[in-house]
């Protein structure tokens, strides 16, 4: 008999919140402010979405092709992700809400990284639900670094299976995403989860991120419960 599963309230979905800048310059704003706006909206959607029981979010926030983009704008996002560090973390405990961010942070400077461990020393102790920022992330340098690490640990080629890779993976404990949205009328994964999202379910939204609601939320857990999860089978 075919695996067959009815799909409820996801436990895990992943964002590529695509579409900041072209927001932004819709309205004549920069893109820094394009930039905090959709962190903006990521606060608010991130609450509704572990309000409707979702236990997981990762939000596509910085991938490692991003560092191609201009200084400015990295500098910008490199600030924006300082800032929301430091000053949002009570939001978070008062949430309830964990904190963690993955990525390589191969390129990431010191000063960051240091907020980094902070906010996640100080929200693990946190149950309701947990963030997941994907930060200098990148699917097939994960799957790379997987690798190395497995080789650096003296495993041989007829160790490797798909559950030993992802032991190695970023957040191994982190269950993988039943459901995975982008918005901004693209319809690609662009390196995102490119391991974890085998069998997750895809929802592409034609809205620029800092106008994705809570009701296009809703409407997304409401059309993911209608599908019928096989896995290939």
């Amino acid at each position: 008999m075919a695996k067959l599963q009815v799909a409820g309230v996801p436990e895990h979905i992943g964002f590529i919140v695509d579409g900041n800048r072209r927001w932004a310059k819709e309205r004549g704003l920069s893109v820094a402010e394009g930039h905090r706006k959709g962190y903006d909206n990521l606060e608010k959607i991130v609450s509704a979405a572990h309000e409707r029981g979702v236990k997981y979010v990762s939000a596509y926030v910085f991938s490692s092709e991003n560092w191609k983009r201009e200084r400015t704008e990295v500098r910008d996002l490199m600030k924006l992700l300082r800032w929301v560090l430091r000053h949002e973390l009570e939001k978070f405990n008062r949430r309830g809400i964990r904190l963690r961010v993955v990525g390589s942070k191969l390129r990431i400077g010191k000063v960051l990284l240091r907020a980094i461990h902070e906010a996640e020393r100080r929200t693990e102790g946190n149950d309701r639900g947990t963030l997941l920022l994907c930060l200098d992330y990148g699917g097939q340098q994960e799957i790379v670094d997987a690798t190395k690490r497995i080789i650096a640990e003296g495993y041989s080629s007829d160790d490797i299976t798909p559950e030993l890779i992802s032991k190695y993976l970023y957040a191994p404990d982190v269950p993988v995403p039943d459901l995975i949205i982008r918005t901004s009328g693209e319809q690609r994964l662009s390196n995102f989860l490119l391991w974890e999202s085998a069998y997750s379910e895809l929802i592409f939204s034609k809205v620029y991120w800092p106008d994705f609601t809570e009701q296009d939320l809703s409407e997304a857990i409401a059309e993911y419960a209608r599908r019928r999860r096989r896995f290939g089978s």
